[in-house]
């Protein structure tokens, strides 16, 4: 969707067929193409704030108003998915009041707009609200435990690696917005960048939180690099110029691609280090990319979970209890046990626990550093270590899998009560 309004977008500046086939060969061949087999918001995100510079140039080309409730359409999805795009926000204002297109803060239609995204991202503030703001809590401790480990200069080193293909392109773009007479009435995205990654930069954001910011440079910087193509001898460049993207890119494709086996990656590393890939959140290096290390280890836990659960008797209910939501969702989705169903007391996971009925045993899934304990013990007639996670890779190496059968007396109400607390520790942002 992305790749297809940035095609839109060059045919609306003015484009032709080969100025789309180039922005689309320079999405493709970038970071974005990474962070789309990710299952995570961020894909959504750049989306959305392409929304948000497509509905502005498509204002000031048309002055029509429709499209600034187009633009708060794109806010008011952009924040329900990601607050991130907050950021962009802070940077378009600024560079929105010091352009001529200051005018669009004459249009009352801008302030309807506005009135519009906030009732569209209302139940969400509600809530924000009704429990302390917790995504506060959350910035803080983002800001502690991963940002403190960015590099403001490793920021703005990375910025050129994500689009390091297609660079000329959108440095094209970014220049030819002031430069270029054509394009100069959209200058205000010239400055929202400056703005953006400014703040970004002082706040020492992650590299791709600004990702966003380039599709649209990517589409003015076609554009223009073609007419620069258009005529002469450097007319023959033009099919050099679409190919040269893909070329640049192969090499750094099974660098960031889960590209090789497990073991390919023990036998015979590959170079993540040179694009910085191997740093983790924790600020140290690891032997593969902190995203790959998540995947591995998951099948393997399932398959414990699955044998522990073979090994329960038949009568009486068990429950698993993991420490967190990705290890519930791997058994969930990897284990070959009919019905069988993990649950954790993180996040969302807090309201789906049924207590009705009696539970007799528990599998659990701690973390590498978790003991169970004498009072643990004693609830249960039977406990065993059934195994841990052993793949060397594994971010979650060592995690382990615990066998607790043959309650001795009801230890619903203890459940009962540990959930209760964990919703208000939760609920209240204390986590």
């Amino acid at each position: 969707m992305t790749i297809w309004l940035v095609w839109d977008l060059v045919k609306r500046l003015g484009g032709n067929l080969y100025d789309q086939s180039l922005a689309a060969i320079a999405m493709l061949c970038s970071a974005l193409i990474r962070l789309n087999i990710l299952y995570q918001p961020n894909s959504v995100d750049i989306l959305c704030w392409t929304l948000v510079f497509y509905t502005l140039i498509r204002f000031f080309q048309t002055k029509n108003s429709k499209w600034l409730y187009f633009l708060a359409a794109s806010f008011a999805l952009g924040v329900l998915n990601k607050y991130n795009i907050l950021f962009l926000a802070m940077g378009v204002f600024p560079a929105l009041l010091i352009t001529p297109s200051r005018s669009i803060f004459q249009n009352k239609h801008l302030y309807l707009a506005l009135l519009m995204a906030i009732i569209l991202v209302a139940p969400n503030i509600y809530w924000q609200y009704e429990n302390g703001f917790p995504v506060l809590t959350h910035m803080s401790l983002l800001s502690k435990y991963q940002l403190v480990n960015v590099s403001r200069i490793g920021f703005l080193t990375e910025q050129l690696l994500f689009f390091y293909p297609s660079l000329i392109i959108w440095t094209i773009g970014l220049g030819g917005i002031i430069l270029a007479k054509r394009f100069q009435r959209f200058q205000f995205i010239f400055w929202t960048f400056l703005f953006t990654l400014a703040i970004f930069t002082y706040l020492q954001g992650k590299a791709y939180y600004a990702i966003g910011l380039y599709p649209v440079l990517l589409a003015f910087g076609a554009i223009l690099l073609s007419d620069f193509l258009a005529t002469g001898w450097k007319r023959n460049l033009r099919p050099i110029v679409l190919v040269l993207p893909p070329l640049l890119f192969l090499p750094a494709f099974p660098l960031i691609h889960p590209f090789f086996s497990p073991d390919r990656i023990l036998e015979k590393p590959p170079a993540y280090g040179l694009l910085g890939l191997n740093r983790w959140e924790d600020g140290k290096e690891h032997p593969l990319p902190q995203d790959f290390a998540d995947m591995l280890g998951w099948s393997e836990l399932a398959h414990l979970v699955d044998s522990a659960y073979q090994m329960m008797s038949k009568e009486g209910r068990t429950l698993i209890i993991c420490d967190n939501y990705g290890q519930a969702g791997a058994i969930n989705f990897y284990s070959k046990t009919p019905g069988l169903q993990a649950l954790t007391m993180n996040a969302d996971y807090l309201y789906w626990f049924d207590l009705e009925e009696k539970v007799d045993n528990l599998i659990l899934v701690w973390e590498k550093d978790e003991k169970i304990t004498a009072r643990e013990l004693g609830f249960f007639e039977e406990y065993r270590e059934i195994g841990k996670i052993t793949h060397p890779l594994a971010r979650e190496i060592r995690t382990t899998v615990h066998f607790l059968r043959g309650a001795k007396g009801d230890i619903n109400p203890i459940l009962r009560e540990e959930i209760t607390e964990e919703k208000k520790v939760w609920e209240n942002g204390n986590f």
